[in-house]
């Protein structure tokens, strides 16, 4: 057992398989009670039980320390508010949470349904908002803690994954929102975007560089929840760990702008957009024709 975490509350949803596993493994080692949320459900949200969130606890315990379960769905309300609840109930605190919890269901955006699109936004977004919201009115009390989000670079754009990736980058927003709302409090949030060997990435359709381990991002997130990341002002941020990489994405800002005295009118914008303003490159665009064909062959390009 560390003590990077001692004393410390935290709570993960999606704690029961993959890297929400290992990160509730990892804050245990490192000294903090867990909360482990998981509503144990297959890769597309459906079959849920109570199993795999137990699994893990009777793991923390194994190994000396202490966790208790919440097999709710935090893509509700009610689910949300139990698993801060659960902590507060516990432990007295929660100094963390981590939203992890997520599910797939895959289509082109021509094709999607509604009952593809809801659920994947739910569980993401929603369900981060839930645990956020829950866990900001303790923490406001408390004038302390981190909230942590989980994204993806796939936040830039999916051929198949619209729902997925509107998800993410939403979750963006909200964690740097909860970064401004949240200062004054002594809270403090950021979001990762993991590039790791789990169940929801046997499916990619390409070769991610770097592809590391659910161990790897677990030891990010210690560190992010951790009183030296929030000693170092660290919180808005945006961070991807692949591997032996760990990587810090930009803040959204203007790149150029264009001016026109007697505003604008469609042929004005037709001369000056191209030429004075002009487009912003999409690193995805420059992947398609290599996904395609892997689709095509079976094989897996790689991407960096």
């Amino acid at each position: 057992m560390g003590n990077f975490l001692a004393g410390k509350v935290i709570a993960v949803t999606g704690a029961g398989r993959g890297i929400g596993r290992a990160v509730a493994l990892a804050a245990a080692r490192e000294g903090a009670r867990v909360v482990v949320n998981d509503y144990g459900v297959a890769t597309d949200g459906t079959a849920p039980g109570s199993e795999v969130a137990e699994a893990v606890v009777k793991e923390i315990e194994a190994a000396g320390g202490e966790a208790v379960a919440v097999a709710d769905d935090i893509s509700t309300m009610a689910g949300g508010q139990r698993v801060v609840d659960t902590a507060v109930g516990a432990f007295g605190r929660l100094d963390g949470v981590v939203c992890v919890a997520g599910i797939l269901r895959e289509r082109m955006l021509f094709n999607m349904t509604e009952e593809e699109w809801d659920p994947v936004i739910a569980t993401h977004l929603k369900g981060t908002f839930t645990v956020f919201r829950a866990a900001a009115a303790v923490m406001r009390r408390q004038r302390s803690g981190t909230l942590i989000g989980f994204t993806s670079g796939n936040h830039q754009g999916s051929v198949s994954q619209a729902n997925y990736s509107a998800a993410k980058g939403g979750i963006i927003s909200l964690v740097r929102s909860a970064a401004l709302g949240l200062h004054k409090y002594g809270v403090t949030a950021n979001a990762v975007a993991p590039v790791a060997r789990t169940r929801m990435s046997a499916n990619v359709p390409m070769e991610l560089a770097g592809m590391g381990s659910a161990e790897d991002v677990a030891a990010l997130v210690v560190y992010l929840l951790s009183d030296r990341a929030a000693e170092e002002g660290i919180t808005g941020q945006v961070y991807s760990v692949a591997g032996a990489k760990i990587a810090v994405w930009a803040q959204p800002c203007e790149l150029r702008s264009a001016y026109a005295s007697g505003g604008w009118t469609p042929e004005t914008i037709a001369e000056f957009l191209p030429g004075a303003v002009g487009v912003d490159p999409m690193p995805m665009l420059s992947q398609l024709s290599a996904m395609e064909e892997a689709a095509r062959s079976g094989t897996r390009p790689n991407a960096q």
